[in-house]
């Protein structure tokens, strides 16, 4: 693979790095080994503003109390906007933050592009074996560990119960019944069924693995996304749509879908745990016993949800690698994960947590672990974090009419054959 720092540039970035520990000012190493951490931590968070950062920024707060030398920079960067940003930063040498909220797509990418540290050995990877072993797995590129698990999620129907009391309706478990009750709702209460976000991908992945698909299959080395399972899935979207089960977008699809549902103008939403808190400011969740959660619609082979989550990382041209070791370990530390839970309702990526009674009697976790378990994990590859964008330029055009179910997938096949050149 094409790397953006040679391994001997890495070495010595990291060598300068490591010549620069003890200092006091801002650029400081952090201290030496086992001694007094020092300096600025500059970290970029990328959760939703008005809600997730708030408890993020708090908690970060608290690693200076245990190290009143450091400095933490909280930054929030716009989640749609990190990944680029960040590797910008990174290959100019320039701006690039200690510490990154990485999406779990993108570890391998900025691992491969070396611009991560190794954390193998380093009190970043304190009580690993606690990890779980699927929330590990992401952060893993040529044997070595390029991250520590945040949190991990998946996916599911947010439903409102209200209106599904009002329409007398069950929870569609299948794609049949998702148009069914659609209909059942719009005809007894003029909602619409489902809001389905077009301007994401990542909204398509539980109609792929539902139909049995998926993107790529790395083992093989294939692509796949534009075999008949995906033909099918893409189908399946835009009947949705046709049927006027689904209203969906091309542009500004997080921000409409959360407020129709917020606003109880939409019945249904698929979304992940990272939504509770935002969902839970709208009027119709005031209550927020009125929010039910279910498993997304099976399609014709399976129930399928996509692995998602998030891991912290540590550039690799950081001057500050002792304090940002721990704090990467200070804010994914079984104390922290259990904050977040109940804050939040995120799901810890250690074992150890779910046991606490805090995280064991919420009702949000208790959903989704059984899911997250049995998510489909994506291609821990260099190029994951990329494959989205051509499939959401057809998903999208796919949804509002601008090409057929076959083609668009024929296309993102294309786009896929083009970027994985060491495939063919």
């Amino acid at each position: 693979m094409r790397r953006g720092i040679t391994a001997t540039a890495l070495a010595a970035t990291l060598a300068l790095a490591a010549t620069a520990c003890g200092g006091d000012g801002d650029s400081g190493g952090g201290g030496s080994a086992g001694g007094e951490l020092s300096g600025t931590v500059t970290w970029w968070d990328t959760s939703t503003v008005g809600s997730e950062d708030k408890v993020f920024k708090k908690l970060a707060e608290g690693f200076t109390k245990q190290h009143p030398k450091v400095k933490v920079n909280y930054v929030n960067v716009p989640f749609g906007e990190a990944q680029n940003k960040f590797k910008n930063a990174a290959q100019s040498g320039s701006g690039a933050p200690d510490v990154i909220r990485s999406e779990v797509a993108w570890t391998p990418e900025f691992a491969d592009l070396g611009y991560l540290a190794p954390l193998d050995g380093t009190p970043a990877l304190k009580d690993d074996a606690d990890f779980l072993p699927q929330a590990a797995a992401s952060t893993k590129y040529d044997d070595k560990t390029y991250a520590v698990p945040q949190v991990i999620d998946s996916m599911g129907i947010f439903y409102n119960k209200k209106i599904f009391k009002d329409a007398g309706v069950e929870v569609p478990k299948n794609i049949d019944e998702l148009k069914s009750v659609s209909k059942q709702i719009k005809d007894r209460t003029g909602k619409t069924g489902l809001y389905l976000r077009g301007d994401d991908a990542y909204w398509f992945l539980s109609f792929l693995y539902g139909e049995g698909g998926d993107l790529v299959d790395a083992g093989a080395k294939k692509v796949t996304v534009d075999d008949a399972a995906g033909v099918k899935a893409m189908t399946v979207v835009k009947d949705l749509v046709d049927s006027g089960a689904a209203t969906t977008d091309a542009t500004d699809g997080w921000e409409n879908m959360q407020a129709a549902f917020r606003d109880g103008k939409v019945a249904m939403i698929i979304n992940g745990p990272w939504a509770v808190a935002d969902t839970y400011t709208g009027a119709q969740f005031k209550d927020k016993a009125n929010l039910g959660i279910a498993p997304v619609p099976a399609g014709s082979a399976a129930q399928g949800a996509p692995q998602g989550g998030h891991n912290l990382a540590v550039y690799a041209g950081s001057k500050n690698l002792n304090a940002s070791y721990a704090f990467a370990e200070y804010m994914t530390s079984a104390e922290s994960q259990a904050t977040v839970a109940r804050e939040l309702s995120l799901l810890p990526t250690r074992n150890s947590v779910y046991a606490r009674p805090e995280v064991a009697d919420n009702e949000i976790v208790g959903f989704f672990k059984p899911v997250v378990d049995k998510a489909v994990e994506r291609p821990w590859i260099p190029e994951t974090g990329s494959l989205f964008a051509p499939l959401v330029t057809e998903y999208t055009k796919v949804l509002t009419g601008q090409t057929t179910p076959r083609k668009g997938v024929e296309a993102t096949g294309d786009s896929y054959r083009d970027l994985l050149e060491d495939w063919k």
